[in-house]
């Protein structure tokens, strides 16, 4: 099982530490994104999963207002800010003390979302590849940041996904990409291999093969695999169906090193560290 070294991230002025791995609740305000159970449009239905992810133990909220999935439809910015303004009222007015990570490749909207409504996080599932201002934008803003490995866009990305080598090309990127960000000035990053964008099954399975090897970066790792294509594809069944697959590739990450899982399923991901924790620390007897 992999060692965790010590890592933490400044959350609004507090250290987390991820080197205890934390549970990322996903909350989708979309109508289209791929698994059903996660499109939550109505008030009720997102103070719900608000809810939810805090009383399963979720310790961050991850809202995104637009859906990733492959070949998903291009949405405006206007839309994008109108979705998440509605949402992050309501964690504001239902969760005041909640630790709110947005999901967006826009630099407008990260800057809306941090400044207007104090979201602590930025996810940019583009690494900064879809809007030239995010990295500057995320070091005046001084908030951790995701970045992501991505081959193409959300439209197109699984079309054709290729790489001559893959852990080369995708270790280049962030070798380049971490090195100018910190060269810029920012403090906290966290790198999330993209599990499901711009790759085929082989080369999903790959990374999670190599997944302790990006802790060469010396930064947390982020592992998004929930209910995705490359568990239920393996399985035969949909993301619906797809619960038991996620836990046992959970469990595997966790060994690997991963530090934060985002997920649907909140209580099964804190049950699945609960016990990988347990198995790491009766290591030395």
């Amino acid at each position: 099982m992999q060692d965790c070294p010590p890592r933490f991230i400044n959350v609004n002025g507090k250290l987390m530490d991820v080197s205890h791995p934390q549970v990322m609740g996903i909350l989708n305000v979309t109508p289209d994104s791929f698994y059903v159970e996660s499109r939550k449009q109505t008030d009720d239905a997102i103070i719900s999963r608000i809810h939810q992810i805090q009383e399963e133990g979720g310790a961050i909220i991850d809202i995104g207002a637009y859906s990733s999935r492959p070949g998903a439809m291009h949405l405006s910015v206007e839309e994008e800010m109108h979705r998440l303004r509605k949402g992050l009222q309501l964690i504001h007015s239902h969760a005041p003390q909640a630790i709110v990570s947005v999901d967006t490749f826009r630099a407008d909207v990260a800057k809306m979302c941090v400044e207007e409504y104090g979201a602590a996080i930025i996810n940019d599932i583009s690494g900064g590849q879809m809007d030239q201002q995010m990295f500057p934008t995320i070091v005046q803003l001084g908030v951790p940041y995701i970045i992501m490995h991505m081959q193409g866009t959300p439209q197109d990305m699984q079309l054709s996904p290729h790489y001559d080598h893959l852990l080369k090309e995708i270790f280049y990127y962030f070798s380049e990409k971490i090195q100018r960000l910190r060269d810029m000035g920012a403090k906290d990053i966290i790198l999330d291999p993209g599990f499901g964008f711009g790759k085929t099954l082989e080369h999903n399975y790959t990374l999670m093969n190599h997944l302790e090897e990006f802790q060469v970066f010396d930064v947390p790792i982020l592992v998004g695999i929930s209910r995705k294509s490359m568990i239920y594809k393996i399985l035969n069944c949909s993301p619906e169906d797809a619960l038991n697959g996620t836990t046992a590739l959970h469990a595997i990450a966790l060994q690997k090193g991963a530090n934060i899982l985002r997920v649907h399923d909140v209580k099964a991901a804190v049950e699945v560290i609960q016990i990988t924790e347990k198995l790491k620390a009766c290591q030395a007897f």
